[in-house]
């Protein structure tokens, strides 16, 4: 009986503020408990669970943070890998873009071949009726709609694969 009274005595001395976190505000990607803040940059109230911030660290050699006076001799190194990332020799690099080549070649014929079959059977807006489109001209309607947006679907997939291709050094 002691022990349940001196329990319950300890957990009624502690601050609420224990228990309860601050009210936290959202402010576009940033959080802040601070609510005068808050209210001059306009930031909405977050509710609905507590909210758990690990501050990331910056990447270093980035530009931005150099002096003027260094900043035009540095080279950019926006273009450059990562500093932790492993170099890879000229040849592996042309076996990989021409590897990479290969598969954008064969998935573009897949894509063709996939994008004929479509306008056959789209047949310039008139698909062809079946047993079912003639007893339900709704269903015909929906399946004409149906075939027109897989048809732009695989224009807009041939014309990425193109993309891609154009994006590889030329092949030797």
């Amino acid at each position: 009986m002691k022990k349940t009274l001196l329990t319950l005595w300890i957990v009624a001395a502690l601050p609420t503020a224990v228990f309860a976190q601050d009210r936290i505000y959202r402010c576009g990607n940033e959080y802040t408990n601070n609510a005068t803040q808050a209210k001059e940059r306009g930031c909405k109230l977050v509710e609905g669970g507590n909210v758990t911030v690990i501050q990331g660290s910056r990447p270093s050699g980035g530009g931005g943070g150099t002096s003027a006076g260094t900043s035009s001799a540095a080279p950019s190194t926006s273009s450059a890998s990562p500093a932790g990332a492993p170099r890879v020799s000229n040849n592996d690099q042309r076996a990989r873009d021409s590897d990479a080549r290969a598969i954008l070649e064969t998935e573009l014929r897949k894509a063709e071949a996939r994008h004929a079959e479509l306008l056959k059977e789209y047949n310039g807006g008139a698909p062809e009726r079946n047993a079912l489109d003639l007893r339900n001209p709704q269903r015909y309607m929906e399946r004409t709609a149906e075939l027109k947006a897989s048809v732009a679907r695989s224009e807009s997939d041939i014309a990425g694969i193109k993309r891609e291709l154009s994006r590889l050094p030329p092949a030797n």
